[in-house]
């Protein structure tokens, strides 16, 4: 059960036997993926402990204040696993997620049969006890399955397509990545797809930044956005996801991290900017994956 970080902090000092038990900027690089909450989080709030002392994963409840003055209380896990699908600042303050969200109108029919000065009298009319003196059972209503999107070709799992789902470049420096490859590899541009073996995102296929389709190697730059919520928490997991469907379809991926981003794959580069320099360590990763016999021939 999580405690407040004044307890939480004491049977820190008891148990490593030292004042401080985890020194200023211990932490730092875990929590440096994650800049909104390092601008909600105030040592004054929190018995006067950074964020860098405490252990991303630690079940220690921390007083957070956003950016519009709210305060909430939560645990570090509960701050990274909020961003989920969204990208606004509010996704990590519930009450500015609640104004954002706004309020839940009801459907027209349930409006209309519901009556405007309900009694007493038809509650229980409405509701007649059962024999068993116990309260009637309601059906549960169960959601139907998300329909597959139907434009995926019928492709073996694993061949690399042109597709009309997939999303415009996201960035000018992916733009940039995608140019300075292809200028020194001569492989097969213009693929934008990977058929996988199960529905992603209720498509059979997936869309990495960059496709080598003689390699079969996919690029992704992956950077933390304008207001730091790319590729942390949730979206990270869907990246981890993305890659075990790359590569249950015999494909390799490396993601070029920025950002103070950590690898989370096997061929990952962590980069401060695209450059010369990336770009000839990602060609030294390509042969690192396929060997240079196989790599070097495609070099321009």
């Amino acid at each position: 059960m999580p405690e407040r970080i004044e307890l939480w902090w004491a049977r820190r000092q008891f148990s490593r036997g030292a004042d401080i038990p985890y020194p200023v900027g211990t932490y730092r690089a875990a929590w440096a993926a994650f800049p909104a909450l390092i601008r909600q989080y105030h040592p004054d709030l929190n018995a006067g402990i950074t964020l860098s002392q405490i252990p991303p994963a630690a079940d220690v409840l921390l007083l957070w204040q956003c950016e519009s003055g709210h305060r909430f209380a939560a645990t570090p896990d509960e701050q990274r696993s909020r961003p989920g699908r969204r990208r606004r600042r509010s996704a990590w303050c519930p009450e500015c997620s609640e104004l954002a969200r706004g309020p839940v109108a009801l459907p027209m029919r349930e409006m209309v049969s519901l009556p405007s000065t309900p009694s007493s009298g038809a509650v229980a009319s409405a509701t007649p006890p059962s024999s068993t003196g116990s309260p009637p059972l309601r059906a549960r209503r169960t959601k139907p399955p998300l329909a597959v999107c139907p434009k995926t070709p019928d492709l073996p799992v694993g061949e690399p397509f042109t597709s009309s789902c997939a999303p415009r470049p996201a960035s000018a420096a992916e733009a940039q990545v995608r140019a300075d490859l292809f200028g020194r590899l001569a492989v097969t541009p213009g693929f934008t797809a990977v058929r996988v073996a199960r529905p992603f995102f209720q498509h059979l296929e997936v869309w990495p930044d960059i496709l080598l389709p003689e390699l079969r190697i996919a690029i992704e730059y992956d950077t933390i956005g304008r207001h730091g919520l790319e590729h942390v928490g949730e979206r990270e997991a869907s990246d981890r996801r993305k890659d075990r469907a790359l590569r249950n379809a015999r494909w390799e991926v490396v993601r070029i991290r920025t950002g103070k981003l950590q690898p989370i794959g096997p061929f990952d580069l962590q980069l401060t900017q695209w450059n010369a320099r990336g770009l000839g360590l990602l060609l030294d990763t390509l042969r690192e994956i396929r060997g240079a016999l196989f790599v070097d021939p495609y070099l321009d």
